[in-house]
């Protein structure tokens, strides 16, 4: 049996990579095996404006797998030509993507006459839409830990209003903030995973949470504290007046939910194996362009970025007087643990506090971009299919570490019976 996937807001492929694994004939420690029969038949991946310039990514997609591999369309759209019969989207079994945090606030409630409505422009539910109309049985997103806590003004909502839409449809979700780096990987990269199934099983919610995919995927120790509460069941109720008064968001960094019944729970990682560093991942000096060196007279500059600080600044606009501060970063950026996240301004000569920097050999630069492949576990030169360098760094901010979505993809083909 093979476990067929659309993959939505694809990027370069990073939750492909990962369920289907990958061979580096260069770098043989990069080998991914298939986390299981998954098989990608279905792609999007849109950048707007829309504008040629802007679809680098789709265009790697393109040349790493295939071209027709990867429908260049704004989701929304794709979507609208569905429902008029102007094309076909193929049944799947998963949907996997990563999806920007945004306002999830809803406009319609479900007693409207089209059900949910939320605010235009808003890429969840557009994945919302999509299930809704495939139904597939498994679903694996990933998202800015932030959206757990999302508004301010009412602490927790947004993630309220994807658990209550994913319950209407039917679905159990389970979900995980994993800091790559505490797993073994090079790099640390705290994001929150939402793996969802639908199933007409009855969970034993405290079983679920500690037996579950995410926990098997990624084992915890048992919790401290737990918590249980029931989400409200229209998300429009939820937009209007979940949390008003909280301070906290009642979403821990765990959980699990079933019938709009949530268990929540902080997480405490359990990880007996080797941990990565960035040090794993330098390519030989030969490979590194000379302009990736900081020059001497800029590393004052790069060093006083990186540097703790208390000084008193202008308002240029008002005047205003007032005393900027902030920590110091290690500079260099250590060699023998995980690497700091990947941002997506990681690219360009200036000097920045968040760029990384590395000596080796006495001399001190920038990450290049095969480095930065690597770095969230895409073989060397994945990236290299034309873009510019700065692209190709743009492209890993936004990606997300292949070997997460693999090791989860494991436990879904075992739940499955497939492995």
């Amino acid at each position: 049996m093979t476990i067929t996937v659309a993959e939505l807001f694809a990027g370069v492929g990073g939750f492909r990579l990962g369920l289907e694994g990958y061979q580096s004939l260069e770098h043989p420690e990069f080998n991914l095996p298939a986390a299981g029969p998954f098989k990608t038949i279905w792609a999007n991946q849109w950048e707007p404006p829309g504008t040629e310039g802007k679809q680098f990514a789709w265009r790697c997609y393109e040349q790493r797998f295939g071209e027709g591999s990867c429908v260049n369309q704004d989701i929304n759209k794709v979507l609208d030509d569905y429902e008029a019969g102007k094309i076909e989207i193929p049944d799947v079994q998963m949907v996997v993507g990563g999806f920007p945090c945004q306002d999830y606030s809803v406009a319609k409630p479900l007693s409207a006459a089209r059900g949910i409505e939320g605010k235009k422009g808003v890429l969840w539910w557009d994945i919302y839409r999509f299930l809704h109309l495939k139904e597939p049985k498994y679903v694996l997103l990933e998202n800015v830990d932030r959206l757990l806590k999302s508004p301010a003004t009412q602490r927790g909502r947004d993630f309220a209003i994807i658990l209550s839409c994913m319950a209407d449809l039917g679905y159990s979700v389970e979900w995980h903030v994993v800091n790559s780096g505490e797993y073994g990987f090079n790099q640390r990269r705290k994001r929150v995973y939402i793996f969802a199934e639908m199933t007409s099983d009855n969970w034993d919610l405290s079983d679920r949470a500690k037996n579950g995919v995410m926990a098997r995927a990624f084992p915890t120790e048992d919790p401290e504290k737990v918590s249980e509460f029931e989400i409200q069941h229209d998300p429009y109720d939820i937009s209007q007046h979940f949390d008003l008064a909280g301070k906290k968001s009642p979403f821990c960094t765990a959980g699990v939910m079933q019938d709009y019944k949530v268990l929540t729970f902080d997480l405490v990682e359990k990880y007996e194996g080797e941990l990565g560093a960035l040090g794993n991942v330098l390519v030989p000096k030969s490979e590194v362009p000379e302009q990736f060196y900081i020059p001497d007279e800029k590393f004052e500059t790069w060093k006083y970025l990186k540097g703790g600080k208390r000084e008193e600044r202008v308002d240029k606009k008002t005047g205003f007087k007032y005393v900027y501060s902030e920590g110091s970063m290690t500079f260099p950026d250590a060699l023998d643990r995980p690497s700091r996240t990947i941002l997506t301004g990681e690219g360009g000569i200036g000097a920045s506090r968040f760029k990384h920097v590395v000596e080796v050999d006495g001399r001190f630069r920038r990450l290049v971009p095969d480095e930065l492949d690597q770095l969230q576990g895409f073989p060397k030169g994945w990236t290299n299919t034309g873009m510019s360098d700065g692209r190709r760094a743009f492209c890993m901010g936004n990606a997300l570490v292949v070997g997460v979505p693999h090791r989860i993809g494991v436990e879904i083909a075992r739940e499955a019976g497939l492995k």
